[in-house]
This record gives structure tokens, C-alpha cells and sequence, in this order.
């Protein structure tokens, strides 16, 4: 699909509710918006194929894990997280060492705030391989949300260690590690940015966050080797959930919940930040409604 760039604040309001109504307090710049991707036939003729499968009598234990675990996973990237948890938790049923599938529930729980739960998936997955870098990383910002950040920070700093100059692992524990010293995660952030940055778009993210960039320019810079509308989609599902959380750490959460809400809009569900945003609504809304 061809991208679509709508250059007036208004048009972004449709989406996020408040964004225009803060349009003073940003400015003027053009907020950058996708097609939210749909569901494509692909996809479901993937799950039917799986399904059948998954019903055939001469399907063996080992093999109906790995189904059940696909399934899941195609239902995670539809969105369609009561039947990819269900599918996860089948797989762990018929395959009790499955740690991908523990990783995927971590992340579930996670979601829903039963942290005790999370941690366990996630120790889970650890015990059966403890080089899993994705569940550090997991259970890092788990941490981070059930309010343990020096332990966040342990985790965080470990899944960096793996990949440095990735620039995502770095801005989450710069997320983590500024509730603890907001001045020694810069510190960290902006040796390592010097040490590891690449041309990786990501680290624009940590232009943003260091003040190497204003937000005019990040914003201007979220279509820059873009070719299609899935990988802008992607983009900005990132690039929004960032500059929500940029916004949340100013207290201006009105700001922030709007630019959650343009993380979302994307439909990208597979990714960790569509994750996040909403969770990181439901925490506003309790933090402004907490009698609801």
C-alpha cells in the first residue's frame, strides 16, 4: 500500500482525541500517519491450515507444541491475544519445556499487571535457557512496571550487553534506569549513543531523548528510508510510543496518552511498544480515575 502523510494537526485528532488541543503547546510541526495495517489473507489462511493441522489424529506430541505455538503467535500478530494465550498455554500443556511460549505469556501478563505471574514465565524461560536475551529484557521491564527498577536496570543492562549497538535496547534501559538517577541514565545513554551509534534509525530516538534533536526533527525523520506502508506502520508504532513516554517523563500526560494512541493506531500488535501502549493507557486512566 502507498503511505499516507497527513500534514495537519487535525487530521491526527481524529485519532488521538486530544492532540490538536495541544497543538500550541507543541507547535505547528506535521505528525506523520500510516494505513493501520489489516488483517490479509495470508494470515488467514495461515490459521485455518494450522488448525487443521492441529486437528489431525497423526499429529505427535512434539509437533502439536510447534502448531499450537504457531497458531499463537499468528494470533498475536492479529491481535487476537485471548486465543494466542489460550494457543500458548496449550502448547506449554503438551510441551512443558516450550520457552518461547513462556516468553510470549510473560509478556501477557505482563500486560495485565499480574507481575508475580510474569516474573515466574519469565524465570521459566531463563531456567531453560539462560541466554535468552529477550527475556531479560522481558522481565526488565516487567520489572520496571511492578515499581522494582534497580532490579529492571540489572535486567536491562544485561539484554544491552548482548547487542550494544542496538538502539532500542538502549532506550529501554534508559526508560528503566531513570526512575533510579535520571542523571546517570543519561550518562549512560549518552556514552553509550557515542560509543555505538549507527546509522540505525532507531538511535534518532536517542538523538531525541539526549537533545541532539527537537521533536520537529524527529518527527520530520520518521519516513526517511521508508518503502512501503507496512515498514511506516512499523515506524511510527515505535516512534509514537517513544515520544509518549518522553511526554509522560514531563508530566504532561495529556500529551502522552496521544501519542500512545497513535502507537496503536498502526495495528502493529506484534510489537512490544503496540504492547505497552496500552498498557500505558490503562495506567493514566487509573492514575486521573482512580475510583473507576
Amino acid at each position: 500500500m502507498k503511505k499516507v502523510l497527513l500534514a495537519l494537526l487535525a487530521a491526527s485528532a481524529m485519532l488521538t482525541g486530544c492532540v490538536s488541543n495541544n497543538a500550541s503547546e507543541r507547535g505547528s510541526q506535521s505528525l506523520v500517519l500510516a494505513i493501520p495495517l489489516q488483517v490479509t489473507y495470508q494470515s488467514e489462511l495461515k490459521l485455518i491450515r494450522l488448525g487443521q493441522m492441529i486437528n489431525s489424529p497423526d499429529v505427535d506430541s512434539e509437533k502439536l507444541a510447534v502448531l499450537f505455538y504457531e497458531r499463537g503467535a499468528t494470533y498475536d500478530q492479529l491481535g487476537m491475544t485471548s486465543l494466542a494465550r489460550f494457543d500458548f498455554n496449550q502448547a506449554i500443556k503438551v510441551k512443558p519445556d516450550f520457552a518461547e511460549a513462556y516468553n510470549y505469556l510473560g509478556v501477557y501478563l505482563t500486560q495485565m499487571q499480574e507481575f508475580d505471574e510474569s516474573f515466574e514465565a519469565f524465570d521459566s524461560v531463563l531456567e531453560l535457557q539462560p541466554d535468552h536475551q529477550y527475556a531479560y529484557m522481558n522481565r526488565g521491564i516487567a520489572l520496571s512496571y511492578a515499581g522494582a527498577h534497580e532490579l529492571a536496570v540489572d535486567d536491562l543492562t544485561t539484554f544491552v550487553s548482548f547487542d550494544p549497538a542496538e538502539p532500542y535496547r538502549n532506550i529501554w534501559l534508559y526508560l528503566a534506569e531513570q526512575h533510579v538517577s535520571p542523571e546517570a541514565a543519561m550518562a549512560r545513554l549518552k556514552a553509550n549513543q557515542a560509543k555505538y551509534q549507527t546509522a540505525d534509525w532507531g538511535w534518532r530516538i536517542a538523538d531525541f531523548y539526549t537533545g541532539k534533536i527537537d521533536e520537529a526533527t524527529y518527527i520530520g525523520s520518521l519516513s526517511q528510508g521508508i518503502e512501503n506502508n507496512q515498514a511506516l506502520a512499523e515506524r511510527l508504532c515505535e516512534a509514537y510510543f517513544y515520544l509518549g513516554k518522553w511526554y509522560q517523563a514531563q508530566g504532561k500526560d495529556v500529551l502522552a496518552a496521544s501519542f500512545y494512541k497513535l502507537s496503536l493506531s498502526n495495528n502493529v500488535y506484534e510489537f512490544i511498544e503496540h504492547k505497552y501502549a496500552l498498557l500505558e493507557l490503562d495506567l493514566l486512566a487509573l492514575k486521573h480515575n482512580p475510583n473507576r
